[in-house]
């Protein structure tokens, strides 16, 4: 028997990645073998509602139509060529999405670390190049309690020390500020010449979808334009509707009108995607930029050899069709309003959940424990049990990102099975 055609329960599926693979993740123990809409199933054949979207990788739906259609359509004729040739589909992609987030080019990359390591070394080489910092100067600003990858270079600036601990010697050049303190960054930009960048999430959502102050992102932006230095926006979990407009960055647009453009109030110099780019059906990332950045990337500087394969590219612009064709931004934002709203009705008579807080969909509750408990856990554990899978991040927050193809009814369902689950904590 070929071994895709064996069948098997959750627990062998379990032991089968307990033996044979690495133990990099501490997964809920669901075992899911098949996904639709909001919903998947495990191999027993339970029913789920999905409240974590791989991330915000699976905005647009489990395996929807248009986005797999283009995938085995795209499977079937070319997958990939590296980039020692041109094929007839990259650049029709990276004319449409360059258009769709209104920049001059687009770099392809595969994953969302790949992209953040792809602009750092943009804003670097832009910064010899351009700024006339002198050659392995360069600094780049980045926040307290990011999480942008876990690449060697990525960690090196993070202060997770489960991410950290046993992994260096660590990459030099970047300077740490905290999250949504404009002070500390005017600070560093005017007594350090060599910043370059500043990179950082329009919400940090590892971290436990912490949200900024009203018109941080506008003040920081207008900090790095007054210092010369390059404003760079982890997109890749915020972006491509998820916080309820097409990026983070939009600002105030809110997208409850249909004829929301999602054109950002604070544009990125560079803007970093991923996940959901892909609509979860095939690894994407992309770094845009206009010209006057991503021009110092020439022949040999950077590359990927599936980064811009044809299926990728096929699948993005498929994947970006769905967001607008749904009108998936103005989902997320009345639905997230109406969350936050039932939640926090809950909430005000709790004592389990302390707070509520979120943009769009992209949401998270703080559980009255200590990061150390395993509070988050069980409940989630619960949830799983009633039927909506959701997981911890930093101990005592549960974070709550459902597919934004959601509807009303669904949403309402789930608020009833995630307030009765927190009832039974009580």
């Amino acid at each position: 028997m070929a071994v895709l055609e064996q069948q098997l329960t959750s627990q062998q599926a379990i032991d089968l990645e307990n033996k044979y693979g690495a133990h990099n993740y501490h997964p809920l123990p669901v075992v899911l073998n098949r996904g639709e809409g909001v919903y998947v199933w495990d191999v027993e054949g339970k029913k789920y509602y999905d409240f974590l979207s791989a991330y915000s990788a699976v905005n647009q739906g489990h395996c929807h139509p248009k986005i797999v259609d283009a995938m085995v359509s795209q499977a079937k004729t070319l997958t990939l060529t590296s980039r020692a040739f041109y094929n007839d589909i990259l650049g029709r992609y990276e004319k449409f999405a360059a258009e769709y987030f209104n920049f001059d080019k687009l770099l392809p990359m595969n994953t969302g670390a790949e992209a953040v390591e792809t602009a750092l070394k943009i804003c670097r080489k832009w910064a010899y190049e351009k700024k006339g910092i002198a050659e392995n100067e360069a600094e780049i600003v980045v926040c307290e309690n990011n999480f942008h990858g876990r690449t060697t270079t990525i960690i090196s600036f993070s202060n997770d020390p489960v991410a950290r601990k046993n992994f260096g010697p660590y990459t030099d050049g970047f300077i740490k500020i905290e999250y949504d303190n404009i002070q500390a960054l005017q600070e560093v930009l005017e007594n350090n010449p060599n910043v370059a960048g500043f990179l950082v999430e329009p919400i940090q959502g590892e971290a436990g979808v912490f949200v900024p102050s009203e018109g941080y992102l506008a003040k920081a932006k207008a900090l790095c334009e007054k210092h010369n230095v390059l404003f760079i926006a982890d997109e890749v979990q915020t972006g491509i509707a998820r916080t309820g407009r097409l990026l983070a960055t939009c600002g105030n647009c809110t997208c409850e009108k249909k004829d929301c453009s999602g054109t950002p109030e604070v544009k990125p110099d560079v803007l970093i995607l991923g996940k959901a780019l892909s609509g979860g059906a095939y690894p994407v990332s992309a770094v845009l930029a206009n010209d006057d950045i991503m021009n110092v990337i020439g022949p040999g500087n950077h590359g990927s050899t599936f980064g811009g394969n044809p299926v990728a590219a096929a699948v993005a612009m498929a994947a970006l069709e769905v967001v607008t064709d749904e009108s998936l931004a103005e989902n997320a934002f009345q639905l997230g309003e109406l969350f936050r709203s039932e939640l926090q009705k809950y909430a005000e008579t709790s004592n389990v959940v302390s707070i509520v807080r979120g943009k769009g969909l992209l949401n998270a509750i703080v559980i009255n424990d200590d990061e150390e408990s395993e509070t988050a856990w069980n409940i989630c554990m619960k949830l799983k049990e009633n039927g909506l899978l959701a997981k911890p991040t930093h101990g005592n927050i549960i974070r709550f990102a459902p597919p934004l193809v959601m509807t009303r009814e669904q949403l309402l369902d789930c608020v009833a099975i995630i307030t009765k689950t927190l009832k039974g904590f009580e």
